[in-house]
C-alpha cells in the first residue's frame, strides 16, 4: 500500500494496538501478514502486523520498531496513526511502559489513565496547519469507553501480581533522558500519577484522526522522587517491564474481545468534523490529497 491510495480506507480492522517498549509482537496473534504502508507524513515505525486475537481480526504496530531503533522524540507518530486510519482502525489500545510518581502505583501494577500533561517540545503534534485549520478538543484526552473496557479486561484477565488503577494523570516528558530528581517532584506538584515519554502527540494525533484511543500503562519504577527506592535506570526498568509483557498481552486479549463485541462510540469519532474550521473546498487540491483518509466523508 502506497501513498498514491490514501483517498481510500480500507477497513481492514477496526481495533489496533500500538505495543511499546518490550512489547515489539503479540504472541498469541494468529493469521499474521505484515503491511507495508507509505503515507504523506513518510513511513510508520514499523510495517504493520494484521492477525487475529480471540478470532477478532486487529493491527499491531510496534511503536519503536523491531529492535528498538526510535528514540521517544524520533518515533514517526504521524505517519503511525494516519497509516492506522487508512486500514480502517476505529479504536487503539496503547501499551505503554511508565514511571510512578506516587506511592499506591507500585512497579508491576498498572494503570489506565484518564488525563494527561504534554511536556514534549520537539515533536510534530498535529496533521492540520497552512491550508488546513482544526481545533479538536483535548479536554478528555483518552477514550473513557476504551478506557473502562481496559480496566474491565484485566479483572477478566486475573493477574496475579499487581494491581490496576482507573483513573491517572500521565505527564509526557521529550526524553530520551530520565527526570532530573526536581523534575519527578515538579511533576507530583501537578498531580500527575505516572510519567512516560511517548503518549504524547499519538493520543491527539489520534484525536485529530477520530480514532477513539486509551492507554495501558504498565509501571516499571518510582521515578526518580521516591526517598527510599532505587532511581530510576534504563536496565531496572527493562527488567520489571518484561515481568509484565505477558500480562499486558493477557489484559489486550480480553480487551479486543469486549471491544469487538461492544463497539462503543466515542466522543473521538466525531472529533475532527466538529473541529475542522476550514471548509474542504476551501482547501487546495494538495493539501485535500494529504489529510484525505482524515477528512469527515
Amino acid at each position: 500500500m502506497t501513498s498514491t491510495e490514501e483517498d481510500t480506507v480500507k477497513h481492514l480492522a477496526d481495533i489496533a494496538i500500538i505495543g511499546g517498549s518490550g512489547l515489539y509482537q503479540m504472541a498469541d496473534l494468529t493469521n499474521q501478514r505484515s503491511v507495508s504502508i507509505s503515507t504523506p507524513y513518510g513511513k510508520p515505525s514499523d510495517n504493520i502486523v494484521l492477525g487475529e486475537l480471540n478470532g477478532v481480526t486487529v493491527a499491531f504496530l510496534t511503536r519503536h520498531g523491531q529492535g528498538h531503533k526510535f528514540t521517544p522524540s524520533k518515533v514517526p507518530y504521524r505517519a503511525n496513526i494516519y497509516a492506522l486510519k487508512t486500514l480502517g482502525v476505529r479504536y487503539i489500545m496503547s501499551v505503554s511502559a511508565v514511571g510512578s510518581l506516587q506511592e499506591e502505583l507500585k512497579p508491576l501494577d498498572m494503570v489506565v489513565p484518564d488525563q494527561m500533561i504534554d511536556m514534549t517540545k520537539h515533536r510534530a503534534s498535529t496533521y492540520f496547519g497552512t491550508g488546513a485549520v482544526a481545533h479538536v478538543s483535548m479536554a478528555d484526552p483518552l477514550c473513557t469507553k476504551v478506557a473502562d473496557i481496559l480496566t474491565r479486561a484485566y479483572a477478566q484477565a486475573q493477574i496475579s501480581e499487581g494491581e490496576c488503577h482507573p483513573k491517572a494523570t500521565y505527564v509526557c516528558i521529550e526524553g530520551p533522558q530520565f527526570s532530573t530528581r526536581a523534575e519527578s517532584q515538579w511533576y507530583r506538584q501537578m498531580n500527575a500519577d505516572i510519567i512516560g515519554m511517548t503518549n504524547m502527540p499519538e493520543a491527539k494525533l489520534a484525536r485529530e484522526a477520530s480514532i477513539a484511543y486509551a492507554t495501558l500503562a504498565l509501571v516499571t519504577d518510582f521515578d526518580s522522587w521516591h526517598p527510599f527506592e532505587a532511581d530510576v535506570s534504563a536496565d531496572y526498568a527493562i527488567q520489571n517491564l518484561m515481568k509484565n509483557a505477558d500480562n499486558a498481552q493477557q489484559v489486550i486479549k480480553e480487551a479486543v474481545t469486549l471491544l469487538a463485541s461492544e463497539q462503543p462510540d466515542s466522543i473521538a469519532h466525531n472529533a475532527l468534523a466538529q473541529a475542522l474550521v476550514t471548509p474542504v473546498d476551501a482547501m487546495s487540491d494538495e493539501v485535500k490529497a494529504k489529510i484525505s483518509a482524515l477528512l469527515p466523508k
